[in-house]
């Protein structure tokens, strides 16, 4: 997921889904399976997720489109949402409707160089998530690489301070409220002291 803000990459709110129970490859399913995931994370009131898009654009045609508008309904939000599709050389050719009407974009230039960008961005962030799980170096959290903080300890930190940004900005004493003081001192440390090669949150796995 990639997110634009005045015309720019918003590089800080771009998210990694990685996808769960999944029989085999299914394109539509996933769509379904990320937007449910991201859309109820900010029903849950989770701060990550906290703002709804202006716009949703999908990578993908009329029928990805039908998907995203089918996910919104069943969680009754209301977003203009359209497809992104392309010409037969692969470049961008303009925005679809769920409902099949394509608009072209080629008179307003300014526009269709906006949606073209959107689209590369998706495709390159896309496949470095893709290239990173392929070399295993995709890391499910940035508390993985604390030691003693294994899914249950994770689980207690996210549940009472909701955002790896919030376990961050916590003091020694409320980590301990939480964890026995030997893995609350684990944690502290680790955000405040270098940690070469640490996973940054921004682009969290989700």
């Amino acid at each position: 997921m990639v997110v634009f803000q005045d015309a720019r990459p918003k590089r800080s709110d771009y998210r990694r889904f990685k996808l769960r129970d999944m029989d085999g490859p299914n394109d539509y399913a996933a769509m379904e399976q990320v937007l449910t995931r991201r859309f109820r994370r900010y029903l849950d009131g989770d701060e990550k997720f906290g703002d709804l898009p202006d716009i949703l654009l999908i990578d993908g045609g009329a029928e990805h489109a039908q998907v995203a508008l089918q996910v919104e309904r069943a969680l009754g939000l209301s977003i203009p949402v359209f497809g992104m599709v392309k010409d037969d050389r692969h470049r961008t050719r303009g925005l679809v409707t769920p409902e099949g009407l394509e608009l072209g974009l080629q008179r307003v230039p300014a526009l269709f160089a906006l949606v073209g960008r959107i689209q590369e961005e998706t495709h390159r962030f896309a496949i470095t998530f893709h290239r990173q799980q392929q070399s295993g170096r995709v890391k499910g959290s940035a508390l993985d690489a604390i030691p003693g903080v294994g899914p249950k300890r994770r689980a207690q930190l996210l549940r009472q301070f909701k955002s790896v940004k919030n376990i961050r900005a916590a003091g020694l004493e409320e980590l301990e409220g939480v964890l026995d003081k030997k893995t609350a001192q684990a944690v502290y440390r680790h955000f405040h002291a270098p940690q070469p090669g640490a996973e940054t949150p921004d682009t969290e796995e989700e």
